[in-house]
């Protein structure tokens, strides 16, 4: 049962190695045995053992000290503090302030948070990456002096405690007078048995203080609600607070509750239209249960991984009495009652008449319940400003206020800060830190402010925070992985036997206007036998991306460029994505090709993998392409190779509409921008020509072609993308809106749908597209995964009707296309795979992440032209066509396709008890004027009225009124 293992370089810090050792060789100085037990898969508990060879060459990282080498010091101030892990846990945004420096941090400490939450500890192991910060790993629990033996009965957390006080003590003492060293800590019990161990200890706050920076106690978190309850324990005296939530219930009655189906898991998506409203989708009922009402809500935010209790049936609610919140909606009470009583909880402004369960256009009730418990938060930072609140000053200047985020899915959230008056009209960020159960409100703090509201910049910036989306600029250890500039192909890369030289061939690139990171570009020749060899070619950045490298892992971080209405975050830094791997006209650049022979009938006749070197003849817009292949008169060779690569890729499109590839639509908007003001000046949907047809077609098959080369090499690590085939329960909405207007859809296949959404052709001539809109919403979006992580049936992509699909054709642009770039070169034998590729978890992880960063990306780009459109209508007050796309209990929500604007419309003016006055019939999906003069169906033409309001201060919105 022994397990025995040489622990010189922990995991945690192997990065920090040359910040602990010496570079003399390393000396065994002692073993000590480290005990614990380990849960076998068949259930028994076995007894590990593991060697630990302490050490005496772990040195501490201080200047000052006497007796240790000093190279690799980073603790030059006199004063250094120690933080234990709650610290670290709760307080990451004031260590991350330039105010505070000469920090160690324990390895014990890295360990746990490590454990307990992963995106705190990736912000602390950039902090001590940082020379500038001076944080400094120490290696306590392999040092001779600082290790530390678990007791008997002693529970991890007063062993690491213990731990973290044996290093601060050893500090104390091996410094000596040179340096004051603290432990800063705020617990209670660890900081009294430090000072009864004669180690200098102070709280945060008290050490916050003391460095004489009012405006760094905005940084402290505010206290847990266990903190709360700490301080309320040497009070005996019952509490006047009046109870809010329901308490969450333990995570041992949860798991129960869960296994035993009276829980349900999943996660909290809260309506972008209604705060109040929420769903959580549940694996174990097959659908998705609504959360109506803060109260029920229990305090979870939107994407919380939550566990609800399903209400009793006669609570149940049908999506008819769900109603579109109004902007200036808030519970008018302090107290959300305890029971589960959805009448209550509803909204004030959802004053339509309920119809009743016996009517019979009522919509079938919907599973309802409410939120027992919050398994995993999803709490980040949040943008917004601050509500000013009538409260006095608190002592020292310190004032309570309710920031408001600019998101309207998250509440309300309560800062104390020093600085109201400065912040009042600033975009700010705050923290959530607890949310208490007597409270009505989260509690949180201020971490820094953004910039002045209204501001283009500042409004900009806001979209990248609440996206997390990383804009800060590439770190001097990511540039220098960069090669010097100018760059240009060597006599090595030429000479290189894996590399074909291709630049005799007319190849030109085909993309939007003004593009600069040119991933991908195409050739087209004749052949002597009538067939075809069309290449495509794409940017060789594994040439310049090496697998380890800072500049690899700063780009796997991002996971992909981000493309905002005014501007472009890259993954990559711009001399990559701009000039050395963009595949600009009339230089010679690196590719990685992908090359057919084709029939005339569109028919693959053999495919070829090559690096290559080409040189682009012609960077051509969409517009200059199907300019080019529209004027018969024009018949240079780009011109011909354009027309016989249209030519086949409408050979290749409707061959995979036959297979069942559906044609979905997304409300895609351009915006002219003013080349100096940077302000829209005109805004319309995007359009699609046979141009962008056609590189959209060759893009699929060169990714088609990649996975299925790297998949029949490596079948167990080649990251796929696969797109879920929709249940019908998904599809139900789109079904609902088919029937109301007399329109049957077969849903049994795509390529029934695909056949179906063809036959959709109504009067409107926007008709279809709208449909095709409605279709795509009603589906997950593709992803990213391990193929050794599914079977193959599930690699199937639903949309292109492709058994097998990858990214291969943007590197530049997205880091999944650099992992499969690396799969493929390994399958030519042209490099060995990385060691990445070998461990499964990784590779899960890695492709997590880019889904992460996928969503987040979309998300941003979304909010970005809400934020341009929103900045053109202001002042431009604008009436347009609308149509009608969901049908609520008090209005409507429209989509506007000159524009590509939805939102609501209301039938009733805020504040206007007009109960009664409408009515929802479910069966025909209208709403009706009770005495049935009045009625709006769904897919129906309205002319609205567009305009920019201001309900609540610095929360302007595009309001959409019915003319």
């Amino acid at each position: 049962d022994n397990l025995k293992a040489s622990v010189s370089v922990p995991t945690t810090e192997i990065s920090h190695r040359r910040n602990n050792y010496s570079s003399k060789r390393l000396k065994k100085k002692m073993l000590q045995s480290k005990v614990f037990n380990k849960k076998t898969r068949g259930g028994r508990i076995q007894k590990q053992v593991r060697e630990v060879y302490l050490r005496d060459d772990i040195y501490c990282g201080a200047f000052s000290c006497k007796s240790c080498d000093t190279s690799a010091a980073r603790l030059s101030s006199p004063k250094i503090i120690v933080v234990d892990t709650n610290v670290v846990l709760h307080q990451i945004d004031l260590l991350e302030n330039q105010a505070i420096d000469n920090v160690v941090v324990l390895s014990v400490v890295l360990d746990e948070v490590k454990n307990r939450n992963k995106s705190v500890y990736n912000r602390i192991r950039t902090l001590c990456s940082n020379p500038a910060k001076q944080f400094y790993v120490f290696s306590n629990h392999v040092h001779k002096d600082t290790y530390v033996q678990a007791m008997e009965r002693e529970t991890a957390n007063d062993h690491n405690d213990r731990a973290i006080r044996v290093a601060t003590l050893w500090y104390q003492k091996h410094l000596g007078d040179t340096s004051q060293v603290l432990l800063v800590t705020n617990d209670r019990e660890n900081k009294r048995k430090a000072i009864e161990e004669g180690i200098s200890a102070e709280t945060i706050e008290a050490y916050v203080k003391s460095i004489g920076q009012p405006e760094l106690l905005d940084l402290l978190a505010q206290p847990t609600g266990e903190d709360v309850t700490m301080e309320d324990a040497d009070d005996s005296r019952p509490s006047k607070r009046k109870l809010v939530y329901l308490e969450h219930k333990p995570m041992s009655e949860i798991t129960a509750g869960l296994h035993r189906g009276i829980y349900h898991q999943g996660k909290l998506r809260v309506n972008r239209f209604n705060p109040f409203e929420a769903y959580v989708g549940s694996e174990s009922i097959g659908e998705e249960i609504i959360i109506y009402g803060r109260s029920n809500m229990n305090r979870a935010f939107d994407g919380d991984i939550v566990a609800v209790e399903l209400l009793p049936r006669d609570q149940w609610q049908g999506e008819k009495a769900l109603s579109i919140a109004e902007e200036d909606e808030e519970e008018e009470d302090d107290t959300v009652h305890l029971a589960p009583n959805s009448a209550d909880d509803a909204p004030r402004t959802s004053n339509l008449a309920q119809v009743t369960s016996g009517d019979k256009n009522a919509n079938p009730a919907r599973p309802s319940g409410r939120v027992v418990g919050v398994i995993r938060r999803n709490w980040h930072s949040y943008c917004g400003s601050l509500e000013p609140m009538s409260l006095p000053a608190g002592s020292g200047g310190t004032a309570h206020a309710l920031f408001v985020s600019k998101d309207r899915r998250i509440p309300k959230i309560r800062i104390n800060t020093r600085q109201l008056e400065n912040l009042l009209d600033m975009r700010i960020v705050v923290a959530v830190d607890s949310w208490d159960r007597q409270s009505r409100y989260p509690s949180g703090h201020y971490v820094r402010p953004i910039g002045k509201i209204g501001d283009r910049e500042t409004e900009t910036e806001v979209v990248l925070i609440e996206n997390d989306v990383d804009y800060s600029p590439f770190s001097s250890q990511v540039l220098a992985c960069l090669p010097p500039l100018p760059w240009s192909v060597s006599a090595e890369d030429v000479s290189s036997p894996v590399r074909q030289d291709l630049r005799h061939l007319l190849v030109f690139s085909v993309d939007p206007p003004g593009c600069k990171d040119i991933d991908d570009a195409l050739h087209c020749t004749s052949l002597p036998n009538g067939n075809f060899e069309l290449g495509v070619h794409i940017a060789d950045v594994t040439n310049f991306v090496h697998p380890g490298t800072p500049l690899d892992d700063e780009a796997s971080k991002r996971g992909t460029s981000v493309y905002l209405v005014d501007r472009r975050i890259d993954m990559l830094p711009k001399p990559l994505t701009e000039d050395i791997c963009s595949l600009r006209a009339d230089v010679e650049r690196l590719a990685f090709s992908v090359i057919w022979e084709m029939s005339p009938g569109a028919e693959i006749i053999s495919t070829r993998f090559t690096k290559s070197i080409i040189k682009s003849s012609a960077a051509l817009s969409y517009v200059e392409a199907q300019a080019r292949m529209d004027d018969s008169r024009l018949t240079d060779p780009v011109t011909t190779d354009l027309r016989n690569m249209n030519a086949l890729a409408k050979i290749m499109r409707q061959r995979r509409i036959d297979r069942g590839a559906l044609t979905l639509a997304s409300a895609e908007v351009k915006f002219q921008i003013d080349t100096e003001t940077h302000d829209p000046l005109d805004i319309g949907m995007y359009q699609i020509r046979e141009a962008n047809q056609m590189v959209e077609e060759f893009m699929l098959a060169a990714n088609v072609s990649v996975a299925e080369q790297i998949l029949k090499l490596f079948p167990s690590c080649s990251l796929l993308r696969r797109h879920p085939t929709p249940t019908r329960e998904m599809l139900e909405p789109l079904l609902r809106t088919a029937a109301a207007i007399g329109l049957s859809l077969d849903v049994s296949s795509s390529k029934a749908l695909a056949d179906s959404l063809d036959r959709a052709v109504g009067e409107d001539p926007y008709f279809n597209k709208l449909i095709r809109i409605l279709a795509t919403r009603c589906m997950t979006q593709a992803v990213y995964f391990c193929s050794g992580d599914l079977s193959p049936p599930e690699y199937l992509h639903y949309g292109l009707a492709a058994p097998l699909y990858t990214h291969f054709t943007s590197p530049i642009r997205r880091y999944a296309d650099v992992f499969v770039h690396r799969l493929l070169a390994a399958s030519l034998g042209i490099y060995k795979l990385p060691t990445v590729f070998q461990d499964r978890p990784q590779l899960t992880s890695v492709a997590d992440n880019l889904n992460y960063r996928h969503r987040n990306a979309q998300m941003a780009s979304r909010a970005s032209v809400e934020l341009h459109t929103l900045i053109y209508f202001k002042n431009r007050p604008t009436d347009a066509e609308a149509r009608v796309v969901k049908i609520r209990s008090n209005g409507f929500i429209v989509f506007v396709p000159k524009y590509g604007i939805e939102g609501p419309v209301y039938l009733t003016a805020k504040g206007e008890k007009g109960v009664g006055d409408w009515y929802v019939d479910e069966e025909k999906q209208k709403i009706v004027k009770m005495d049935g003069s009045l009625s709006y169906s769904v897919l129906q033409t309205v002319r609205i009225h567009m305009e920019v309001v201001e309900p609540q201060p610095n929360r302007p919105k595009l309001e959409l009124t019915l003319l």
